[in-house]
């Protein structure tokens, strides 16, 4: 037994030895890093104090093992022939010993080998740590920010952990190292190791994209956990259907065109614990819902239409996808971002500005917004906003403003998104004019709140007709609503639609502003009753506009703008809520109309889906190409290129011209342009309208000439080039010009009644006003 005890110590004093060694060989080699010298020397220095202990127990226990053999070789021939164990039972122990004796000859010999190569690795080491303390800045008139930048990082370098998970350890050469290979303010040292670059493979060819038929894996991704989420998925299951028979529709229309497919990343940031994520709470209280519908029916289509997405509602989520270094956001990424497209909101724009680093500014032209009420040009521009006091919380961006994508197309500087409604079939449109009661009417408006102060028109509503509400309420019935009014409490979805699809009217009662639920009443044959305000809501004279990045000068004349200027009689009736007359007459007039459901083209699904396509297919903010020059890019020396466009046959305004040369590719293509002079305080917006057109901002390129304002018979004594979104424009009265210097701030809103604007205006398909005739 002692014999097997010592053996036993011995082994597993040997594989104690062997693995200790093998951790600290294990460890990172040196060069690896540049900023890991000094750890890899010290950890060498144990390695070679390892080594040397190892040895030296072996040789104790070699010396122990032979002890032990000659005392039972003296035991053993004492005993003779009785012994009970024979003289060659320890043949396999003096084997043993042998071997023993071979390792720790072998460690000897490892070990000196490993002090001569550290006592080389320490002499390179300190050579090296006196190069890296001898770095000085470049001054390279290529990277002029490199000092200013050397000069941050020596007093700010411990400000963000992502630093030192970049290598840098507060030396000169950790700086610029950082600074060359990870950021691009410094030019490369040439000391550091440089592989030649190998030319990578070509990349594989995209997989296309197929419209989905099975919509189970989406409501996989969305995930769970929130009200908000429970109430997506339950709306998308319940237009599951009319998504699919958009797909087959919008399959037939495209009839196998080429589209690859995108990777895609949903931020849905007001719904994240780091931004409140307050509408949660309420989706069940009578809260807000807009938001959700328009972020469900975005999801649907992403899907449906057959890219790759991934979801994300949470910071941590947002960060993993992105490959955001640990720390505070002041790094880059750690790799290119995978995604092509990034879907958001503001706040979750300002959560990856926080954590991107330089890399926002890299990316952001893959980024789309979604905002609800739209973010102007002149709120858009950092400088500008801040020069001429449009700044708000929301705005000053930078983006293309194409890149702000709306619930309603208020604007045409930004891009409609939208949202669907649930569509009926013939038999259900049928049904509901059998089953209408005409005198029947559904307040809009969930909240209490909404009804204060309205007693005045509900007493009249109430002569004619019986009035519903769906306010919520938890114990007891809200003292804002009258006893007179029926009121169902929050109702589900559906529950919701069979009461719009018995009701007459839906009264609004000027809030909230621009929701679903009028498009939901006008699709299932309601008659839609609102108040015109007069003077229109603004951010000038409304608290409700007030910070928002949206001037809406003279634009929310009622309480839904898109229903009056888009739908109007006899589905929209906007009238004057102060003239007791005119209101009272109006509801007469529509109990006695009949309507039947109607849905704009631009509010199914099938119409989501097209546009949805367009943009993803042809919108591109990241090329330099697509972007618009400004006058300042070109040099004195350069001659102006003769206008493109021509007078139009009626000699009203200008058109492209077919001798031109060949039209430059961009989208909306160059044949839908028409070039109109606005009079003095009307925006570009509305001009296009007056003439049965949409304003296109992207064409404002072509008509930013002077030679323009001559071929429109304008005589111009001056011609400047200036910031103002109002520009590229004309004063009249003293016949002085204006072209626009920064081509983020072309707009269509805005209006002065100094000038006279020039816009460019297109024509839309039917039912698609985001869409020119020949854009899909």
């Amino acid at each position: 037994p002692c014999r097997i005890f010592v053996l036993g110590i011995g082994f597993f004093t040997l594989c104690f030895l062997m693995t200790s060694l093998g951790g600290q060989f294990s460890a990172k080699r040196l060069g690896d890093s540049p900023f890991t010298i000094r750890t890899e020397v010290m950890g060498a220095l144990e390695s070679r104090g390892v080594l040397r202990r190892m040895s030296d127990m072996l040789e104790m226990l070699m010396k122990r093992m032979d002890i032990l053999a000659r005392l039972e070789n003296s035991t053993d021939l004492h005993k003779g022939d009785e012994a009970r164990f024979p003289l060659d039972r320890f043949q396999p122990a003096a084997g043993l010993m042998e071997r023993i004796q071979a390792i720790a000859q072998n460690v000897s010999d490892i070990a000196i080998k490993v002090d001569q190569i550290l006592r080389n690795s320490l002499l390179n080491g300190k050579a090296m740590e006196g190069r890296r303390d001898q770095c000085e800045v470049p001054r390279d008139p290529k990277y002029p920010d490199c000092a200013g930048k050397v000069e941050w990082m020596r007093a700010r370098w411990t400000s963000d952990p992502c630093y030192a998970f970049f290598g840098v350890d507060g030396t000169e050469c950790s700086f610029l190292i950082y600074l060359s290979e990870v950021e691009w303010f410094c030019p490369p040292l040439p000391w550091r190791n440089r592989t030649v670059a190998v030319p990578s493979p070509p990349l594989p060819p995209r997989p296309q994209a197929a419209l989905r038929r099975d919509l189970a894996r989406l409501l996989e991704l969305i995930g769970t956990g929130k009200e908000s989420l429970s109430f997506m998925k339950k709306r998308i299951r319940h237009l599951a259907q009319q998504w699919l028979r958009a797909a087959r529709r919008l399959e037939e229309k495209l009839a196998g065109r080429h589209r690859d497919q995108k990777h895609i990343l949903i931020h849905i940031g007001f719904l994240t614990e780091e931004s409140g994520d307050v509408f949660s709470p309420r989706v069940l209280k009578g809260g807000p819902l807009g938001e959700m519908v328009q972020w469900a029916d975005i999801l649907a289509a992403l899907f449906i239409l057959g890219h790759s997405l991934r979801v994300t509602v949470s910071l941590k989520e947002l960060q993993s996808h992105l490959g955001v270094p640990p720390g505070r956001g002041n790094c880059p990424l750690t790799s290119p971002l995978p995604f092509d497209l990034i879907y958001t909101d503001y706040h979750g724009l300002q959560q990856m500005k926080q954590h991107m680093g330089l890399s926002f500014k890299k990316y952001r032209c893959r980024v789309r917004v979604i905002d609800t009420f739209g973010t102007e040009p002149a709120y858009n521009h950092e400088e500008y906003a801040t020069l001429r006091g449009y700044r708000t919380n929301w705005g000053y961006w930078n983006l293309q403003p194409a890149q702000f994508m709306t619930m309603f197309p208020h604007t045409p500087d930004n891009s409609f998104m939208g949202f669907v409604s649930e569509e009926l079939n013939q038999t259900e449109r049928q049904l509901i004019k059998a089953n209408k009661v005409s005198s029947m009417a559904v307040v809009y408006g969930k909240e209490a709140s909404i009804w204060k102060g309205k007693e005045k028109f509900l007493a009249i509503l109430n002569k004619y007709m019986e009035i519903h509400g769906t306010v919520y309420y938890e114990t007891q019935r809200p003292p804002e609503v009258p006893a007179f009014v029926k009121n169902h409490g929050l109702l589900p979805q559906h529950e919701f639609q069979q009461l719009l699809r018995k009701a007459k009217l839906f009264i609004g009662f000027g809030f909230p502003y621009e929701g679903p639920a009028p498009l939901e009443a006008i699709a299932n044959g309601c008659v839609f009753l609102q108040a015109r305000f007069n003077p229109p809501h603004s951010s000038l004279n409304h608290e409700f506009f007030r910070g928002k990045p949206t001037s809406r000068e003279a634009s929310v004349s009622s309480q839904h703008p898109y229903a009056e200027d888009f739908i109007g009689k006899p589905h929209v009736w906007t009238v004057d809520y102060n003239n007791s007359e005119e209101f009272e007459a109006a509801i007469k007039t529509i109990m006695r109309t009949q309507v039947d459901p109607y849905l704009p083209y631009e509010y199914t699904s099938e119409g989501m889906l097209e546009r949805i396509h367009a943009y993803i297919q042809h919108q591109d903010f990241c090329t330099t190409s697509s972007l618009p020059l400004s006058p300042k890019t070109r040099s004195p020396a350069m001659q102006s290129p003769p206008s493109p466009l021509a007078l139009s046959p009626n000699a009203t305004h200008l058109v492209w011209s077919h001798s031109a040369g060949p039209a430059p590719q961009v989208w909306p293509p160059v044949s839908s342009l028409q070039v109109w002079l606005s009079e003095p305080q009307h925006t570009c917006t509305e001009t296009c309208r007056r003439h049965g057109l949409v304003c296109e901002p992207t064409f404002f390129r072509f008509l930013n000439k002077e030679e323009v304002f001559l071929q429109l018979s304008i005589a111009c004594d001056s011609t400047e080039s200036e910031m103002n979104h109002l520009y590229p424009a004309v004063a009249e009265n003293v016949r002085e010009c204006y072209l626009q210097k920064e081509p983020l701030l072309f707009s269509c809103a805005g209006s002065n009644t100094k000038y006279r604007r020039l816009c460019p205006c297109r024509d839309f398909r039917p039912g698609q006003v985001a869409l020119c005739r020949d854009c899909l």
